[in-house]
């Protein structure tokens, strides 16, 4: 099957939501200080149609199999992006659509001035441990920003160049 990545429209919502909202509790990622409970997991769409925001989908044409972007991380240098909401449904993962959907997230957040991207995660995923790790994240001790996602055990930093 052919897969595409592509920015999000409107109507993507209630897949991303999907995903996002299944994603999370496979990984026990539901309770409190995870970013599940977030407002913008309803509008996808309108949350990052936001100056300096970005977010993308992936799909074969007809349905969404997953998603991730990039915004100013929230209370923390504007120089810095936050890597958010990239989950994937399992009938894409391990074929390669992560790196390519990390890359044009990477590759946005340059365009738009950021010179560095952060995320936070959970140790327990350690596949997407190893996507932020290839493409480039180096672990660091502690959370940045003020995102809320206080249950949150990992934390990464990447420098982003021309």
């Amino acid at each position: 099957m052919k897969y595409t990545i592509r920015p999000i429209a409107s109507q993507d919502n209630l897949s991303m939501e999907r995903i996002i909202k299944t994603t999370m509790t496979e990984f026990g990622a539901a309770g409190a200080g995870f970013s599940i409970n977030d407002s913008e997991v309803l509008k996808m769409y309108e949350a990052y149609s936001h100056p300096r925001h970005a977010y993308f989908v992936i799909t074969n044409g007809k349905d969404i199999y997953g998603g991730g972007g990039i915004a100013p991380l929230t209370g923390g240098d504007p120089n810095v992006c936050e890597l958010r909401k990239m989950y994937f449904s399992p009938e894409i993962r391990n074929l390669g659509l992560g790196s390519a959907l990390m890359k044009e997230c990477l590759d946005e957040a340059l365009k738009l001035g950021f010179s560095q991207c952060y995320l936070e995660t959970l140790k327990s995923m350690t596949a997407a441990e190893k996507l932020y790790v290839k493409s480039g994240f180096k672990r660091i001790d502690h959370s940045m920003g003020a995102t809320g996602h206080f249950s949150c055990d990992s934390f990464y930093l990447k420098p982003l160049f021309p």
